[in-house]
């Protein structure tokens, strides 16, 4: 819980949170943790490591990404695999890239008196990681691993504490690195586990787009970055479903699904809170903030077509905690989804099973670090 640190009025405390203009996710949990700790009373600032790299190197890495997950999603599976799954042998380490933001970050950790850095990106794990073990940050260091999967640019034994999502998670940063890692859950806002207001608008919006058919979300990301959306939107049209498409940010993509006979193509989405309230399922691709938000409205979430790399490894876990269900197929996506029936027992399971991953508030450990 929340210390007392003398050094400020009422223990008031000023953490910077790293982040990484990485799609949506990485921003949307550094901003609920900003609005935790000015709950607490503290002084958050939010910061993109991103920006602090030297010569557009940021931008152009964020681009690069992009272009891969959308167009070239075999090729982004191959740099995880080189980079960021564990394997024998050297491995290519994400140090060299990050710490030509060293000097920025310490520069900016003086400049606004922060007392503590957060991450919420790996590449920011290492930058953080790499400037403690040489006494270059002289504040506390600590890790919020925000995804299921534990790859290896997130470990640095540099950083003093790790916050993780399952106590998987946690004992594999403690057996790698021997440093302090606490299951807290997901950080999502607290709207997305009450009633929402805007589930009744959602649900006649799918009342007179398809009467009598489930709405079935699929998500394809911030970006709009997703595996035959159009092959998965016929075939839950054909199975007697109301396909949901959130295409994110990505017009083509939109343009492309709303040719789908029986589709509902939708762009940038602001209530997703009542959206999902009002829908029977999610297929999700990447078990990212997305399926994280899904679990704590009740929403029953199946991993189906994910993303090479950290798609397929998160939904993998996820699949493995019981909290979503993994269909290597189009009938097992079908079979899956016929088994969420309205108050049946699996779907009551899984609902409790994803409600139950929400056990602490990762800000309070940063408080009292």
């Amino acid at each position: 819980m929340p210390s007392t640190d003398p050094a400020r009025p009422g223990g008031r405390r000023r953490p910077l949170i790293l982040s990484a203009s990485m799609g949506a996710g990485h921003d949307t949990v550094a901003a609920e943790l900003a609005r935790r700790a000015v709950a607490y009373g503290h002084e958050p600032q939010v910061a993109d490591v991103l920006r602090l790299l030297p010569y557009g190197l940021g931008g152009g890495l964020r681009r690069s990404y992009q272009a891969s997950v959308r167009h070239f999603p075999w090729a982004y599976g191959g740099v995880y695999g080189a980079f960021l799954r564990g394997g024998r042998g050297p491995r290519p380490s994400g140090v060299p890239l990050a710490r030509l933001a060293g000097d920025r970050l310490t520069e900016l950790v003086e400049r606004l008196d922060a007392d503590v850095v957060v991450s919420v990106f790996h590449l920011a794990a290492q930058l953080t990681g790499h400037l403690r073990a040489r006494g270059r940050l002289r504040v506390p260091s600590v890790v919020f691993l925000v995804d299921f999967a534990v790859h290896r640019q997130w470990l640095h034994p540099g950083n003093d504490q790790y916050l993780c999502l399952t106590d998987g998670a946690a004992a594999e940063v403690r057996r790698a690195l021997g440093r302090p890692a606490v299951t807290t859950g997901p950080a999502v806002a607290s709207v997305f586990r009450a009633a929402a207001p805007g589930a009744a608008r959602w649900r006649e919006h799918f009342a007179l787009r398809a009467p009598g058919r489930p709405a079935v979300l699929l998500s394809a990301g911030a970006w709009g970055a997703a595996t035959g959306p159009e092959d998965t939107a016929r075939l839950l049209t054909g199975a007697g479903y109301l396909p949901v498409v959130l295409c994110g940010r990505n017009p083509r993509l939109r343009a492309r699904v709303s040719r789908v006979p029986g589709a509902l193509a939708l762009d940038w989405v602001d209530d997703m809170p009542g959206l999902l309230s009002a829908a029977y399922a999610l297929v999700d691709n990447a078990a990212g903030q997305t399926a994280v938000q899904a679990l704590a409205a009740g929403l029953p979430v199946i991993g189906y077509r994910p993303l090479p790399g950290h798609g397929v490894d998160g939904a993998r876990r996820m699949s493995a905690l019981g909290v979503s269900e993994l269909a290597p197929d189009g009938p097992a996506l079908l079979t899956a989804l016929g088994r969420l029936t309205e108050n049946g027992p699996d779907r009551a399971e899984r609902v409790t099973r994803g409600r139950a991953l929400f056990r602490g508030d990762p800000m309070a450990y940063v408080a009292g670090v």
